[in-house]
C-alpha cells in the first residue's frame, strides 16, 4: 500500500508540473519512476504511455469543442507519429538502456530549447499546393469575439518527417514528444502556435497507444504500476491547469528549464556511467 501511495503522489507531482510547462506528464513522470522508484526504464516507459494516453484524451476534448484543434491535420500527420511510434516502441525492446537514457537527456534539451524560444503565432494566409489538395485550411477563433481568423498550412512533407522522428521518440521513451510535435508544425508548417498546441495535444494520446500496444504485447506493461501512475498523473494535471491561470507563466518557464537542465544531467549521467 506504502509503495502504490509512493507511486501515486510521484505521478501526481509530475502531471502537476507537466499541465503547468504545458510539457505533459510523461516527461517527467519516467525519470521520476526511474530516479525515485527505481523502476527498470522498460516498466516505466510502458507505465508512462498508458499515463500520456489519459491525460490527452481528457486534456484534448476542450480544445476540439472550442475550435482550436485542426482534426484534418492530425490525421494526415498521424500517419507519419503512429508510424514512428511502433517502429520505437518495436525498438525500446531491443535499445540498450543507457541508449534510452541518453535519448532521454537529449529530448529534455530540446524540451528546454523549445521551452526558452517559442514566440507567437505564425500565421500564413494561404496554403501550398500539397496542404490544399489535402484542404488543411483552417479557422481560429478570434481573441475579442469578432471574426474567425483564417490561417494556411505550407511544407506537410517537412512536418511529416519530425513528426516521424517524434513518433520514434514517443515510442522509445514513453513520452508525449509534444514539444518536438509542436515544433514541426509550428516552425516548419506555419501553423498558429495556439493550434499547434491544440493538436499536439489530441495527436499524443494517439501516438503513445500506439506504442503502448506494442508494450503490452511484449509484457512490459505491469498494470499494478500503469494504473496508479495513470491515475496520479490525471489529477494532477487537472489540478495544474486549474493553477495555471493564476500564476506568472514568464516566472516559470525559467523554473522548468532549470528542472528540464538538471534531469538531462541526471539521465546523461545514469547513461554515461551504465556504459
Amino acid at each position: 500500500m506504502f509503495i502504490l501511495l509512493g507511486l501515486l503522489a510521484l505521478a501526481m507531482g509530475a502531471g502537476f508540473i507537466g499541465a503547468l510547462s504545458g510539457l505533459g506528464g510523461g516527461v517527467f513522470i519516467v525519470p521520476a519512476l526511474l530516479i525515485f522508484a527505481h523502476i527498470p526504464m522498460g516498466i516505466a516507459v510502458g507505465a508512462s504511455m498508458i499515463s500520456v494516453v489519459a491525460t490527452s484524451a481528457g486534456a484534448s476534448v476542450a480544445f476540439v469543442r472550442d475550435g482550436w484543434t485542426n482534426l484534418r491535420v492530425a490525421m494526415v500527420l498521424e500517419c507519419a507519429t503512429v508510424t514512428g511510434a511502433v517502429t520505437g516502441a518495436y525498438l525500446a525492446g531491443i535499445v540498450p538502456t543507457w541508449v534510452l537514457e541518453l535519448l532521454f537527456a537529449l529530448m529534455m534539451l530540446q524540451s528546454a530549447y523549445f521551452t526558452v524560444t517559442k514566440a507567437g503565432d505564425s500565421i500564413v494566409p494561404h496554403c501550398d499546393a500539397l496542404a490544399e489538395r489535402l484542404r488543411l485550411r483552417g479557422r481560429i477563433p478570434a481573441e475579442n469575439g469578432g471574426q474567425e481568423i483564417e490561417y494556411g498550412v505550407v511544407n506537410v512533407p517537412g512536418g511529416a518527417i519530425l513528426m516521424v522522428v517524434a513518433g520514434l521518440m514517443s515510442g522509445l521513451l514513453g513520452i508525449g514528444s509534444g514539444a518536438l510535435k509542436v515544433m514541426a508544425m509550428d516552425y516548419v508548417m506555419h501553423i498558429p502556435l495556439k493550434v499547434s498546441s491544440a493538436t499536439s495535444n489530441f495527436m499524443i494520446g494517439v501516438t503513445a497507444g500506439a506504442g503502448a500496444l506494442v508494450f503490452l504485447a511484449r509484457g512490459d506493461i505491469a498494470t499494478v504500476i500503469a494504473a496508479p501512475v495513470a491515475l496520479g498523473v490525471i489529477v494532477g494535471a487537472l489540478a495544474g491547469s486549474r493553477v495555471l491561470p493564476r500564476v506568472n507563466v514568464q516566472a516559470l518557464r525559467h523554473l522548468f528549464v532549470v528542472i528540464l537542465l538538471l534531469i538531462a544531467l541526471e539521465m546523461g549521467w545514469r547513461a554515461l556511467s551504465g556504459f
